[in-house]
């Protein structure tokens, strides 16, 4: 349930506002430090809710370039905001070929449709 938006070799990723919503309200974030280096699947973050934690793990493969710091003082944007302000981290990806096995909003919304 995460996403990725890739700007020419760049990807910014967060979690899907389904994930937030079955999360419920984010209270801690833990995010990768710059410079790290993840495979595809791996895990990179965590995010806790009042509810339970749960692992973030990477659909590429890559290096971390940023981190949305403002998330460690306010958490809970990821609750207003999943799918924007709210994002995780960026990545210069290893391999674009990768994006080609993700879904799209289309097809992750089909999906998630068929979760209910």
């Amino acid at each position: 349930h995460e996403w990725v938006e890739v700007d020419g070799d760049t990807g910014t990723v967060g979690i899907s506002n389904y994930a937030q919503e079955q999360l419920g309200d984010v209270v801690f974030v833990e995010l990768p430090d710059a410079g790290a280096t993840f495979e595809k699947g791996a895990e990179v973050a965590v995010v806790e809710s009042v509810k339970a934690a749960s692992e973030i793990y990477s659909p590429v493969s890559g290096d971390i370039i940023e981190t949305n710091s403002v998330l460690i003082e306010t958490p809970e944007m990821v609750n207003s905001d999943a799918e924007g302000a709210g994002w995780l981290y960026k990545m210069k990806l290893a391999d674009a070929g990768e994006l080609d096995g993700l879904m799209d909003a289309d097809g992750y919304a089909e999906f998630v449709e068929g979760l209910g």
